[in-house]
């Protein structure tokens, strides 16, 4: 944890708060902080700054606060996720908020099982703690947003791509021909991701009038390691 993420019902009174659960176990138990320490804070969707213990026990850590600092600038980038299996997701949640991904959107094709749509890790609270835990290790206050739409995949374009897709449209797909994923990236960038196993022929005919296929090289990575691969060439 590099960063305690504060909560508006956090605050008591003006510049102090209390924590419990797991940051008050975090803290005491593994940082094993003591009144006095500092430590670097921020309030969710606002700023970064400063937090001294004034007092802690078995229950609950109280902390003066000051918020001074701005966070990170965000990625440029909108992800579109094919949605992976479950430990992925979270994964691929965490590494990419903390990467500075702003909006994902998980969507359904023929290789992404049914069955992930009703996984627990899909559900709000699960996501909510996923990308919190990415802003903790990266001290950031902005949460991403997370859509998740299952209908089937030409629909899906068909419904919501103009209102999805902005910048330059970079479909992550391993496959003779497609172009080396482009460094530094300036403006804006739709990235695309597809499932293990990749997008169908008919899928991948239907991307390539939206944008333009790019990989990795010859190597097949897991969705989680591409992700980070992809995020760290293009940012």
């Amino acid at each position: 944890m590099n960063l305690v993420l504060l909560d508006p019902a956090d605050f008591i009174a003006g510049g102090r708060v209390v924590l419990q659960g797991r940051r008050h176990a975090h803290l005491r138990q593994v940082v094993k902080v003591a009144p006095g320490e500092p430590l670097r804070v921020g309030l969710l969707g606002g700023k970064l700054g400063t937090g001294t213990v004034l007092a802690i026990d078995d229950q609950q850590i109280e902390l003066a606060v000051e918020l001074v600092d701005d966070p990170p600038p965000p990625l440029p980038i909108t992800m579109l996720l094919a949605l992976p299996r479950p430990h992925s997701l979270r994964k691929v949640l965490q590494q990419a908020t903390a990467m500075g991904v702003k909006r994902f959107v998980l969507f359904a094709c023929a290789r992404v099982e049914p069955s992930f749509f009703t996984a627990s890790a899909i559900r709000p609270a699960a996501i909510d703690e996923d990308l919190r835990l990415g802003l903790e290790q990266a001290r950031d206050t902005v949460l991403p947003q997370v859509e998740v739409h299952a209908q089937r995949f030409h629909r899906f374009l068909g419904e919501r791509w103009s209102e999805l897709a902005s910048g330059q449209v970079l479909i992550a797909h391993p496959e003779p021909g497609a172009s080396p994923c482009p460094r530094a990236v300036a403006g804006p960038v739709t990235l695309v991701v597809g499932p293990e196993g990749g997008f169908v022929p008919a899928e991948v005919d239907r991307l390539r009038e939206l944008g333009t296929l790019v990989d990795l090289g010859p190597r097949i990575l897991r969705v989680e390691t591409a992700v980070v691969a992809l995020l760290a060439r293009l940012g």
